[in-house]
């Protein structure tokens, strides 16, 4: 125990020697299920988003073999870099051999190598939102201007990435604050929200032509867009937040071959959504300023029935322990799906992991806002 210790503090200060700005705080593990998993999926990372405007985008890490839950795991793998993963951590995706992390108030894409999440290099973005990828390149779309609410808040763009060089080669505008992405043949989705021109949000789904790299319409969908999720079938699933007054967040379906809304569903309110085969996984903390409240709801919709199954997918009661909903993903090897708490936004969070009959099985405090995950078929290698 006394070697372990003094290998620990000899490493400790390696990485303080590092960085003369501040010491580095050491990843923390967590036994959470005793390990034991063979599926082909080894784990998965999860991005913290960390408190706007404190520099606190943390990255965690949940090794299934050994059934290890590892916080913090970007700084000490990467002494070097300064102000570490930065500010906001707004969208996570693997493609290739890379890691890609979105920090939105940092203005850039931080990219990693995936088996040991070490820092390769950063794409400058301003205001970068969220990530898609297709064809060896990466779609990022981005809000362009600065930080605030601005009734003249400019259009938003989506930046094409070549994913060899892991440069910005064009760039193609799009409506107002554009989101999340979806890519449907040769078309990508993007939906536009226009939330720093509040009370005049956007409304419409650019369509970009990825042969030509221009957009070719907009589809009229509803106010203040975010979330997007396609189907084996080609429909669209978008969410509108609604204006948290008088019009309420619900879930819209577009059909890619028409590129026309064909579906409204009012009663199924969507702050984030995942899909699992035919199960569209659908949370909800509508916040309402009337009453100056969130209402959460969980929700399944069933793509193939276009009905909702289930007004609530944890199935134990244990929804009375989550604050603030803000994150859901599911294996797609074993269904079982994961729910993150941002509690108050300001203190670690918690990530809840059920099983796909909907009941607990472990809880793990994280970082601070947890939200975004992206599993991965190759382990994260030990530290070097």
């Amino acid at each position: 125990m006394t070697q372990r210790i003094s290998i620990f503090c000899m490493t400790l200060l390696l990485l303080i020697s590092c960085r003369k700005e501040e010491p580095i705080i050491p990843s923390t593990d967590t036994d959470v299920t005793h390990g034991a998993s063979t599926e082909s999926i080894k784990g998965f990372f999860l991005l913290n988003e960390g408190n706007m405007g404190n520099n606190k985008a943390t990255l965690d890490y949940f090794d299934y073999e050994t059934g290890i839950y590892t916080k913090n795991i970007y700084a000490e793998r990467n002494p070097g870099v300064v102000k570490e993963l930065g500010d906001v951590g707004n969208d996570l995706e693997i493609y290739g051999n890379k890691l890609y992390a979105v920090i939105n108030c940092s203005h850039f894409v931080e990219v990693m190598d995936v088996e040991t999440a070490k820092h390769i290099t950063q794409i400058s973005i301003p205001n970068c939102r969220y990530l898609a990828f297709y064809k060896g390149y990466a779609y990022v779309s981005s809000y362009a201007g600065p930080v605030q609410i601005d009734p003249n808040a400019r259009l938003g763009y989506v930046a094409k990435v070549d994913t060899a060089s892991l440069a910005v080669i064009d760039t193609c505008i799009v409506g107002f604050q554009p989101e999340e992405m979806v890519i449907s043949g040769n078309k990508l989705y993007v939906a536009n929200s226009g939330g720093y021109r509040v009370p005049n949000y956007d409304n419409t789904v650019s369509v970009i032509d990825l042969e030509t790299f221009t957009e070719i319409k907009k589809i009229e969908v509803a106010i203040n867009l975010h979330r997007m999720e396609i189907d084996k079938n080609g429909y669209i699933y978008v969410s509108s937040r609604g204006d948290y007054y008088d019009i309420p967040s619900k879930t819209l379906m577009i059909d890619s071959r028409t590129d026309k809304v064909v579906r409204e569903t009012e009663n199924l309110p969507n702050s984030e959504m995942a899909l699992c085969g035919d199960s569209l996984y659908v949370y909800s903390t509508e916040w309402s300023y009337h009453t100056n409240r969130n209402t959460i709801t969980y929700a399944i919709y069933d793509t193939q029935k276009e009905d909702i199954v289930t007004r609530n997918f944890i199935k134990d009661g244990t929804e009375k322990d989550i604050v603030i909903p803000y994150g859901v993903a599911i294996n797609p090897e074993t269904r079982e799906f994961f729910v993150t708490d941002a509690k108050n936004y300001v203190t670690p969070g918690k990530l809840h992991c059920y099983s796909k009959e909907g009941v607990r099985k472990w809880s793990v405090t994280t970082g601070d806002i947890p939200a975004h995950f992206a599993f991965t078929r190759k382990k994260l290698k030990p530290i070097q």
